[in-house]
């Protein structure tokens, strides 16, 4: 076996590879390996898991190509600053989605000068968002805000996201000041149309500027065929809306839920092609991130390490106990202390079929509880203000979704059977939720494999796309 294609992630504990070969427009899986993350040099730790591979018999072309992914440097710290304050948190998550960031604090024009200072000063964000004002509309708050930067002589790197018309201005403010800065088009040049996509290229290239200074990443990076190290959530993302829009060329799956579990966070990502066949009237007056085609949303306070007793400050241990797939006698305060202990202590690993069930009732209860704040609901009382009638849709439809993906150590290392019951049974009582009417196929990530097909969806997306379907229905 031959493999001509690499793609690694490098990420803070651990350096993943997977191998394949590209022929004739089509990926072959020929195996992966992993590695302690050697963080005095990387090329130390994607070597020894590049030896992984070779170990299991696969050898490398001598023209293989090598492309990354990276979450060894966390998110980028982000502040965003703009005009209309439900607008501008909208457009931001929208642009950090992908992009290697995490939103700290929005804030809008409505929050005095003084509040906005000290927020900068406590956050010390490294990007900074400047944003408001569509098209010829306001300028004064993207203008007002700059010399805010310049009297704090800020250290972030500003992306000028704002009116077209005052960016020149603050460009020029900011150049007798010494910010940093790259100016991109308006994210929202009219009050019903979202364009993110350069603003978080440019975060993208601060994320990379940061791993290289961070994590000693530059001999690694120009080792890549691209030369470029992809945000691992991003990846992860890309590969789910790769799948389900599809390309040019080829139809993808449809819509889908994409349930990504870690140890800080549970993040759900829904990827919806019908919503970009929306008429601006549909999609409503004023921009809306869920009748956009990829919506994301992130728990930080429901992780299975990290920020593990947050799962039971959030449902009670009660719930827990009830989501147990064991018959064991189970006390609340156990479950409470178990969630201590496993924040206390990230690498512990449960021990015994109790520990190991309370693991998985409290995966339940995180996934579940994320996708209910990720989904829309059905209206239950009528709001005569709003035009809003008992029992009507609101927010993230989700019911015709059919495919769940599944990304997160406990869906690799747990019982199959086990792991695709515990997502199964959130999906068994909506109640005013809009999720799925039918239950979706769970598919599991089990060869992590979804973020190297999201790097390499940028470089082949047919041959990606081909290589998702298959592997999804293999699953």
């Amino acid at each position: 076996m031959l493999a001509n294609i690499i793609v690694f992630d490098v990420g803070s504990t651990y350096t993943k590879a997977a191998a394949f070969r590209l022929d004739h427009g089509k990926f072959t899986f020929l195996g992966r390996g992993q590695s302690p993350t050697t963080l005095h040099d990387i090329m130390e730790g994607a070597g020894k898991a590049q030896e992984a591979i070779r170990a299991q018999g696969v050898e490398f072309d001598e023209l293989c190509k090598r492309y990354s992914s990276c979450s060894a440097a966390g998110g980028l710290r982000m502040v965003a600053l703009g005009y209309m304050p439900r607008v501008t948190a909208k457009a931001a998550k929208e642009v950090a989605m992908t992009a290697g960031a995490r939103v700290m604090q929005v804030v809008s024009s409505e929050e005095p000068l003084d509040y906005r200072k000290e927020v900068l000063m406590e956050i010390n964000p490294d990007i900074i968002l400047l944003s408001g004002g569509t098209d010829g509309g306001d300028e004064t708050c993207a203008m007002e805000n700059a010399e805010m930067i310049c009297s704090l002589h800020s250290k972030a790197t500003v992306i000028v996201a704002c009116n077209k018309y005052a960016q020149m201005p603050v460009a020029e403010l900011f150049d007798r000041n010494g910010i940093r800065y790259v100016r991109v088009p308006n994210i929202m040049p009219t009050i019903h149309d979202l364009n993110v996509k350069p603003a978080r290229e440019a975060i993208h290239e601060e994320f990379i500027k940061q791993i290289t200074r961070a994590k000693g990443l530059l001999e690694f990076r120009d080792s890549l065929a691209d030369a470029t190290v992809v945000p691992t959530p991003g990846a992860v993302l890309l590969a789910s809306e790769l799948l389900a829009r599809g390309t040019y060329d080829q139809d993808g799956v449809g819509s889908l839920i994409l349930i990504d579990l870690g140890g800080a966070t549970t993040d759900i990502h829904s990827a919806l092609p019908e919503l970009e066949k929306l008429a601006i009237e549909e999609r409503g007056l004023v921009i809306n991130n869920e009748k956009q085609f990829s919506y994301r949303t992130v728990e930080g306070n429901l992780g299975l390490r990290v920020s593990a007793t947050g799962i039971p400050e959030a449902v009670g241990p009660k719930a827990i106990i009830r989501a147990m797939d064991l018959d064991c006698d189970v006390t609340p305060d156990e479950v409470t202390a178990f969630a201590a202990k496993l924040e206390a202590h990230p690498e512990y690993i449960p021990q015994g079929e109790k520990e190991q069930s309370m693991e998985r009732a409290m995966a339940t209860c995180a996934i579940s509880t994320a996708l209910r704040r990720h989904a829309g609901h059905y209206a239950e009382v009528a709001d005569p203000v709003m035009g809003i009638m008992a029992g009507a849709a609101m927010g993230r439809d989700l019911r015709n979704v059919e495919k769940v993906l599944c990304v997160g150590g406990i869906f690799v290392h747990s019982d199959k059977e086990k792991a695709l019951g515990m997502v199964e049974r959130c999906f068994e009582e909506p109640g005013i939720s809009l999720l799925p009417i039918n239950p979706p196929k769970v598919i599991l990530d089990r060869s992590y494999l979804l973020y190297a097909m999201g790097v390499l969806g940028k470089h082949y997306p047919d041959a990606a796309l081909n290589f998702l379907k298959e592997y999804v229905n293999q699953a």
